[in-house]
């Protein structure tokens, strides 16, 4: 960890509020007054939507306001489905959109804005926004219109989309996962409320829990971190090594859930300073966009890999994990592997059905994602991908 402030710039996102601890079902309608929301489109988790009652709660709550529900969104957020989604709001009339479900549901969102503002009628009118990496790793950024329509989220998981100016949504023809960026892509309002994620399957909970962790994980190991990023991190880590194991042993413990939802936002409030992500994160957007492997479980198989791989450029920073963790003195490394492992979820690609045929095609991807070129072991060639690949495998 750095020993003093350096010199840095902290950017504050574009969320208005933060709502946690009440329940959704009593926010959103309050929010959607304050924004001036007559037409509220809903895009909602299928499952939570067919087999329990927590979206129909909402849309009575709505009352008058309410315009509509999507809830057919697959893994990935592909972008036939956001344009599918976009053409439902549309015809509704939508005002205001609330994302009531996972992260590929919030990313959702964010695209259905964007396709509405610049009138995306195809698949193909997705590529002049993404943003593209360079060789040597610099971004170009397309100039945006800040969507007009606002965007409420009710996050179901700990993937922790919300938190971000950005989304990820998928090419199925080129099966890549590309990224689209603005500062006002952010929901306005998040409502962190642990009553619903009950529902959530709880390999979902727990696997995008280890995705928060991964976020936390790569931010404090970042060369660069700060102090007040640091702190964020290591408390975020420290909650997820309490809360996911006693969500597991106790699926109704709301405690516990708000404590790893609280942990999901410190995660992602250490990343304001522009801290960045690293190998694990790239890996894994590839392995989502590739494989189709769920989001979760991306970061549980590539996280404790990628910290053997960086150990000999971060071990002082790997210490501080392992600290935050419980385990002072061990190997970070070992001590996530054993979290993930002791939670019931994979840590190898063959128990996520991935094999060595498909390494070269990930290598390829990964090779072309932001977050490789700010590991913090420098990555150059698609063989240093392909040595972390194998020791995953």
């Amino acid at each position: 960890m750095t020993d003093t402030a350096g010199a840095g710039t902290f950017v504050l996102p574009a969320i208005e509020r933060i709502v946690y601890g009440q329940a959704a079902a009593h926010v959103v309608p309050k929010e959607a007054e304050r924004l001036g929301g007559e037409r509220v489109f809903l895009m909602v988790s299928g499952t939570m939507n067919r087999t329990t009652d927590e979206v129909a709660k909402l849309r009575a709550a709505l009352g008058k306001r309410y315009a509509g529900t999507f809830d057919t969104m697959p893994p990935h957020t592909p972008r036939e489905a956001v344009l599918d989604a976009a053409n439902q709001a549309r015809a509704a009339e939508a005002d205001l959109l609330v994302t009531f479900g996972g992260g590929s549901l919030t990313d959702g969102g964010k695209m259905v804005r964007l396709a509405l503002q610049h009138g995306v009628t195809d698949v193909d009118g997705f590529d002049a926004f993404r943003t593209r990496v360079n060789a040597d790793g610099s971004r170009t950024i397309p100039k945006l219109e800040a969507p007009r329509m606002q965007q409420i989220a009710v996050p179901t998981t700990l993937s922790a989309g919300e938190f971000h100016a950005r989304a990820g949504c998928t090419d199925t023809r080129r099966n890549a996962k590309h990224s689209f960026r603005h500062a006002q892509l952010i929901p306005g309002v998040i409502v962190l409320d642990p009553a619903p994620t009950i529902h959530t399957p709880l390999w979902v909970w727990l696997s995008t829990g280890i995705r928060c962790l991964d976020h936390a994980v790569e931010g404090a190991c970042s060369p660069s971190s700060n102090p007040a990023s640091d702190g964020n991190f290591l408390a975020a880590i420290s909650l997820l090594a309490q809360g996911l194991p006693r969500v597991k042993a106790d699926p109704a413990d709301l405690d516990a859930r708000l404590e790893c939802q609280l942990a999901m936002w410190l995660a992602t409030s250490g990343r304001m300073a522009a801290v960045d992500m690293g190998a694990s994160h790239a890996i894994g957007h590839a392995l989502g966009g590739v494989c189709g492997v769920p989001h979760g479980y991306t970061s549980c198989v590539a996280l404790p890999h990628v910290l053997r791989y960086n150990h000999s450029a971060n071990a002082g920073r790997q210490a501080k994990v392992a600290v935050a963790m419980g385990h002072p003195g061990e190997e970070a490394a070992d001590v996530v592997s054993a979290f993930i492992g002791a939670l019931g979820l994979p840590r190898r690609l063959a128990e996520v059905d991935v094999t060595r045929a498909r390494f070269k095609e990930i290598a390829e991807h990964v090779m072309h994602d932001e977050w490789l070129h700010t590991n913090p072991r420098r990555i150059d060639s698609i063989a240093q991908v392909m040595e972390i690949l194998e020791a995953a495998v």
